[in-house]
């Protein structure tokens, strides 16, 4: 039996390790972002609840994913006019893990229910004598609200810029960290959210704040885009908004120092708006700050190692096909 076990066990590495990390990391984050998904929609249904839009669509979104991993692993391995699609391959992993990490980002309450808001409230009136958000309020301005909302919204589109940089450059190497550096930084997130469970401020201090920061069109599509039932929102800590802009613009600067200093003003304001916008506490910030910092510097560890295991694995596959034939002449 120990040695069936063993044989199992192997084979389930050497199959694990003819991934990319960041594959093997969609297929182990999808597993728990559909089954919680299933317990989001069924606890409204059983309850005789109405099932809210972004649960059942959640449902669909990973359907979508799954269906998108298939035609992924088809295209990995028949390659198809692989000359000029070749960076599918470095960019749909992150694609996966946007939609993955948008699941398990709605639905966090389903995981642990021991929020720390509270705690995060206090740490940030220890650290400044009075809470940041509220202090903030008499800065409002509706123009300034419209150039924060336009700024929070910028979010993603620092996520990519850099890799768009490098892809359009023909910096195949460098492209690959970037995204690998950035996919981990929204995994790593995704486990502190569930460790840490807190609400924003925009819930938890709601009946503290004295003035409505007001705004135009762009404040008010913004303000729908991340309207977020209070129940099911729990993604505050740590702030993926500023730690996935730190990292990038550490790439940037390591990559390119002309990109940075063209991201750095809406890389700033873009964390200020998190403050403005009532959307994180300041401790989010130097968390997300910190989890950057850490994804930066152990990032190339971890695919080093990962890539070892490959190189090993498909090494030991190599010779024992080249035993097998040998001994069949």
């Amino acid at each position: 039996m120990k040695i069936i076990l063993n044989g199992i066990m192997e084979k389930l590495k050497r199959t694990i390790f003819q991934l990319r990390l960041e594959e093997f990391l969609a297929l182990l984050f999808f597993i728990p972002s559909l089954l919680i998904t299933i317990k989001a929609n069924h606890y409204f249904f059983s309850a005789g609840m109405h099932i809210p839009r972004r649960y059942y669509g959640g449902l669909i979104r990973l359907g979508v994913t799954l269906g998108l991993m298939v035609a992924f692993y088809y295209f990995v391995k028949y390659k198809p006019w692989w000359r000029y699609l070749w960076w599918l391959r470095d960019v749909m992993p992150f694609l996966f893990c946007i939609a993955i990490y948008t699941n398990l980002h709605d639905t966090i309450g389903f995981v642990n229910p021991h929020d720390v808001h509270a705690t995060l409230v206090k740490i940030d009136r220890f650290l400044f004598g009075v809470e940041p958000v509220l202090w903030a309020q008499k800065f409002y301005h509706p123009w300034l609200t419209d150039y924060f909302s336009v700024s929070y919204m910028n979010y993603f589109l620092l996520a990519t810029v850099v890799v768009l940089y490098l892809l359009i450059t023909n910096r195949r190497k460098e492209m690959r960290v970037v995204l690998v550096g950035t996919i981990l930084t929204f995994y790593f997130g995704y486990v502190l959210y569930v460790i840490f469970p807190a609400a924003p401020p925009r819930i938890t201090l709601a009946n503290q704040f004295t003035r409505d920061f007001g705004g135009g069109m762009i404040t008010h599509l913004q303000n729908r885009l991340i309207n977020i039932n209070p129940s099911s929102s729990r993604a505050a800590f740590p702030s993926l908004h500023c730690a996935v802009t730190l990292i990038s613009l550490m790439y940037a600067f390591k990559y390119s120092k002309t990109l940075f200093w063209i991201l750095l003003l809406p890389g700033i304001s873009l964390v200020l708006a998190t403050i403005y916008l009532r959307h994180h506490y300041v401790i989010d910030i130097l968390a997300g700050f910190a989890l950057a910092i850490f994804t930066y510097f152990v990032a190339p560890h971890l695919d080093a190692w990962w890539q070892k295991q490959r190189l090993r694995f498909a090494t030991e596959e190599s010779g024992k096909m080249a035993t097998e034939a040998k001994h069949s002449i």
